[in-house]
């Protein structure tokens, strides 16, 4: 067993893990942080993926001991004060999901996207979330979304 401390969504959260427990079952079994999706087991899709020190990061491919002083914000983290991020807003207005599986990891994505480019191309927010696969749509209305928060936000 192994002793963590990781701030979650702004809460330091201190707890007794096996050394081999994914970070994405840390959040989802022992926080119920349930945003975090495990979509692939495989580390393709993209559900898992949660801001690690402000970057996007797929929690399927890293052990919670791994995050140990880190800072995480999940899904559930990003709203501020009950107002929703601006991606949360985008995705809301343009209907940039259909089944929703996809989406936290979408939105923590672009999240970490936007902090490196604030204005990105089209190309750029697809390119910027090529490592999340959506099965429900064709990607265009998450496009939009993004571009969206990127003008509203």
């Amino acid at each position: 067993m192994a002793q963590v401390s990781i701030t979650v969504n702004g809460r330091l959260r201190k707890a007794t893990v096996e050394p081999r427990m994914l970070l994405v079952h840390f959040l989802r079994e022992d926080l119920v942080l349930t945003g975090t999706h495990v979509g692939c087991d495989t580390s393709q899709c993209g559900a898992c993926t949660v801001l690690i020190d402000g970057r996007s990061a797929k929690s399927c491919t890293m052990f919670a001991v791994q995050a140990d002083g880190s800072e995480v914000t999940t899904i559930e983290g990003l709203a501020k004060d009950g107002q929703l991020h601006p991606l949360q807003k985008g995705f809301w207005e343009e209907h940039g999901l259909q089944c929703g599986f996809c989406t936290p990891g979408m939105i923590l994505s672009a999240v970490s996207l936007l902090k490196d480019n604030a204005r990105p191309s089209e190309r750029e927010i697809r390119e910027g979330i090529a490592g999340n696969f959506c099965r429900c749509t064709g990607y265009q209305h998450i496009v939009n979304a993004i571009q969206h928060a990127v003008n509203k936000g």
